[in-house]
């Protein structure tokens, strides 16, 4: 379950948003995955996850299986199909793994489903009780862009190691965490002047208020722009930001996920942690891939942003980007994508204090991410 401890800062900020719907935070993010057992060995040995819980045949489910995976207060779900038929699988062979479900953690499922269906959202799991040995956990859900889906999560009479009809695992094999805290925010990709529809959707159907926005001026490069906006809900636990393509000479970033997930989902997930340094030289050793940043961008970032705490020279040895706001400032650094389609992607951050999103690194993040369309053949 995720606290962004900078929520207080946040909720001077998104004054304008709604607690019809309060959230707690990020209860887990589930991926449907072609090999569960495989992307759970990934993501533990990479990145340092640790499994919790699982189900499958053993627990009684004939259909499918699925990985519980935490670091901190981050939850990765991970589940394949046992069968070929099945909803599952037809996720995978449109979109290839990518994720479902975006689990929000609710004091009331019941009335989160009352409150976001009356406004609007599609039904997509009506309240249903789940119970074992460990309590009861209430769980409802609704449709959102693409194919993904919020489900409301209440488990205060829950203390399992999940949910209901996942058993506890406890692995000889671990491997040592990365420093990754919680959730940051979550990013979606949506397709030619839908943008602005989701943001509705996020402001009418779950109260949330716009946070910050950045059109095909703040956000382009020589070549290709897109257009951005964050929602957040009251409290600032919770951010998406939506992007759509805007015109440009060649295929932007957005555009080449659109073509290759087939649609909208989700494109990077954001994780915090309290030294950036520390963690992505450790993900970096594991063999995590991030986007190459040109030396050139730190011969000015300190005129633009001024003082740091960190020493500069391992920021540029990593390629981690520095930007400030008028709260202080933030380091970012953003992975390849890690699947083969070149679609989601990981952001590590660590904020200084800064509540922004970046916006003074577009301009080198969009350039990076063009070097490997390029190379891709997808520019």
């Amino acid at each position: 379950m995720t606290t962004d401890t900078t929520s207080q800062k946040l909720k001077k900020v998104v004054p304008q948003a709604e607690d019809f719907l309060p959230l707690l935070g990020t209860d887990f993010v589930e991926l449907y995955v072609g090999n569960a057992k495989q992307a759970a060995y990934y993501y533990q040995t990479a990145w340092g996850f640790q499994p919790i819980a699982y189900r499958g045949l053993e627990t009684g489910s004939k259909d499918s299986v699925s990985y519980v995976l935490q670091q901190g207060k981050i939850r990765l779900v991970l589940t394949s199909a046992l069968k070929p038929e099945g909803e599952i699988n037809q996720h995978i062979e449109a979109h290839g793994d990518g994720v479902k479900v975006v689990a929000l953690w609710v004091d009331d499922a019941t009335k989160s489903f009352e409150e976001t269906t009356k406004r609007g959202a599609k039904p997509y799991m009506e309240p249903t009780q789940r119970k074992d040995d460990n309590g009861t956990v209430t769980l409802s859900g609704i449709h959102t862009y693409g194919e993904t889906v919020h489900v409301f999560v209440e488990r205060s009479n829950y203390d399992g190691p999940f949910l209901p009809g996942y058993k506890a695992i406890d692995k000889s094999y671990k491997t040592a965490t990365v420093g990754l805290k919680y959730i940051d925010h979550m990013v979606g990709n949506v397709g030619w002047n839908e943008m602005n529809k989701w943001v509705e959707f996020y402001a009418k159907v779950m109260g949330f208020a716009q946070l910050v926005s950045f059109d095909d001026k703040d956000i382009s490069t020589e070549y290709t722009a897109l257009m951005s906006k964050v929602m957040s809900n009251g409290n600032g636990r919770i951010k998406f930001p939506i992007n759509e393509p805007a015109e440009g000479r060649k295929k932007s970033q957005i555009e080449e996920y659109i073509e290759f997930y087939n649609g909208a989902g989700v494109q990077h997930i954001a994780v915090a942690t309290d030294n950036i340094i520390e963690t992505v030289t450790q993900l970096r050793d594991r063999g995590v891939e991030f986007l190459y940043v040109p030396d050139t961008y730190y011969d000015t970032v300190l005129d633009r942003v001024g003082e740091i705490d960190e020493d500069l020279e391992p920021l540029k040895e990593l390629g981690v980007l520095i930007d400030r706001d008028d709260e202080g400032y933030l380091l970012q650094i953003f992975t390849k994508p890690v699947l083969d389609r070149p679609t989601m992607f990981f952001e590590i951050i660590q904020r200084k204090g800064a509540q922004s999103f970046g916006k003074g690194n577009f301009k080198a993040l969009f350039e990076a991410i063009e070097r490997e369309q390029e190379a891709r053949g997808t520019l």
